[in-house]
């Protein structure tokens, strides 16, 4: 089994050069170059050559780099795409509300010559978007649609509804629960919103477990002290791994070839967990790589 963590993903302006010259060191597994909320409008041409400089400058190691364009109801996110002509791994597209948002983008990367490996994320930060969250994911199973996760954007999602900002995020879970299930559903990845308050690390690191606990890949973040106990959260502890390699190794007995559930240390186990024990291992096995 072949997966890539996901685990830390940090925002980063595409107008401030040294910030993503930084972002070559940061122990993040994803960067996100933005040239839309973090750039002023008459700095967005400059950040756009500033972040294809740094892409085919390179560097990143195993990092993967995102870009943020501006949304689809804008001037500037056909100008943007031009930075898939420096290789991102993915391009991320604000407020997609509708599948049919994901195909126009699509169509445009091919009218620039983009390479069919280079990936399409999409926010999910509208209203329109949590009740079309299904049809969106559902998009990934369409040739060319290029869909490989959703990141969700809940300041705007905030925003949109007037449901607060909460310890606990109680108004938001419905949303939340029901994007991780379309995302699931439909085999792409999911990473939460960013948390606002950079200095209180207590309350990230709650958040973070418990959008570890809801089924997410990873989080988004803006300040690179965040990564660190983010990172944390989204790795399979030691025990995790052990665990999951003994009932890997139980059902790989050939004793246990035709069975559906097993005894391991005294829990009844079943095929599944070690299904979900292969993705611990690997998760853990990639985070080892580097």
């Amino acid at each position: 089994m072949t997966v890539r963590p996901r685990r830390s993903v940090l925002y980063m302006p595409g107008s401030n050069a040294r910030a993503m010259e930084k972002a070559r060191t940061l122990p993040a597994d994803a960067v996100i170059f933005d040239l839309e909320d973090a750039v002023a409008p008459d700095a967005k041409a400059q950040a756009r050559e500033l972040i294809m400089q740094a892409l085919k400058q390179g560097g990143f190691g195993r990092r993967e780099v995102l870009v943020r364009i501006n949304g689809l109801d804008t001037a500037w996110w056909r100008d943007d795409l031009a930075v898939a002509a420096a290789k991102p791994d993915a391009i991320l597209v604000p407020k997609i509300s509708a599948p049919e948002q994901l195909r126009e983008v699509a169509k445009h990367l091919v009218g620039v010559r983009t390479q069919a490996d280079i990936r399409i994320w999409a926010m999910m930060e509208t209203p329109l978007a949590m009740l079309n969250a299904r049809d969106i994911a559902a998009a990934a199973r369409e040739e060319g649609t290029r869909l490989a996760g959703f990141v969700m954007g809940t300041n705007d999602l905030a925003k949109d509804t007037r449901a607060r900002l909460l310890p606990g995020r109680a108004p938001m879970l419905p949303w939340l629960m029901n994007c991780v299930a379309a995302a699931r559903a439909f085999g792409i990845d999911i990473l939460d919103g960013v948390y606002n308050n950079i200095g209180d690390m207590e309350g990230f690191a709650a958040e973070c477990a418990q959008a570890r606990d809801l089924g997410f890949d990873g989080k988004t973040l803006i300040h690179p002290q965040q990564i660190a106990p983010c990172n944390e959260a989204f790795s399979p502890t030691t025990d995790e791994v052990a665990w999951a390699r003994k009932i890997i190794a139980a059902f790989d007995l050939a004793e246990n070839a035709g069975k559906g559930v097993i005894s391991v240390d005294g829990r009844m186990v079943e095929r599944l967990h070690a299904d979900m024990g292969r993705r611990t291992v690997a998760i853990a096995d990639a985070i080892a790589q580097g």
